[in-house]
């Protein structure tokens, strides 16, 4: 009973934190969700890319159940180098559409199989594994990323939350002001001790 508890628990987490990811592309520019916003040249279209294709592989080839579309598999040249940003001839829609398939692909390996079912990661050092190990694995991955996509976003328009429903309207003042107390506190914390009257 507890293997169907917390293979729902996580797979509900992992639906979640998926749509979070894909809203958070809404509203922006072509460029805004293509260019890269740190000296990495993270993105967030990029973000949505990888996570379809780390979904595809992880839910389908571990599986023995791969994904039908045309997603490099891992051990193809050049599979893990092309995959974190978007070119201009791949459209918003596509891959977001792809992600939303692989994601239909992913629910369907996740409700055949129970939690313990065998699979086998040949990138791993640990290659032997269960259905339970790549749910959290994908579940951590993909938290991870809409993280980033959090902050990105954030950098881009000031937009901040999970969904439209939580999101906050921008007080920019009050932003502002929190932001200069943060600062102070920095400072304060960064001066030296002599100049703190320790």
């Amino acid at each position: 009973m507890i293997d169907e508890f917390a293979k729902d628990y996580l797979h509900h987490e992992l639906r979640t934190v998926r749509e979070a990811l894909v809203w958070k592309l809404d509203g922006l520019s072509e460029y805004d969700i293509r260019r890269p916003l740190t000296a990495t040249g993270t993105n967030l279209l990029g973000l949505v890319k990888h996570k379809a294709y780390s979904e595809a592989r992880y839910f389908g080839e571990v599986f023995a159940r791969p994904f039908p579309g045309p997603i490099p598999r891992w051990n193809d040249a050049g599979a893990w180098k092309n995959e974190h940003w978007a070119t201009e001839h791949e459209t918003r829609a596509h891959i977001v559409g792809l992600y939303r398939s692989v994601c239909e692909h992913s629910d369907a390996t996740i409700n055949a199989l129970p939690i313990d079912a065998p699979g086998h990661v040949p990138w791993w050092p640990r290659p032997d594994v269960k259905l339970f190990n790549v749910m959290v694995h994908i579940l951590n991955g993909t938290t991870r990323h809409a993280g980033h996509a959090d902050i990105l976003r954030e950098h881009l328009d000031g937009r901040t939350g999970t969904t439209a429903a939580y999101e906050e309207p921008i007080d920019a003042a009050a932003r502002e002001a929190y932001c200069a107390k943060v600062e102070q506190a920095a400072k304060a914390a960064g001066a030296p001790l002599d100049r703190r009257g320790d």
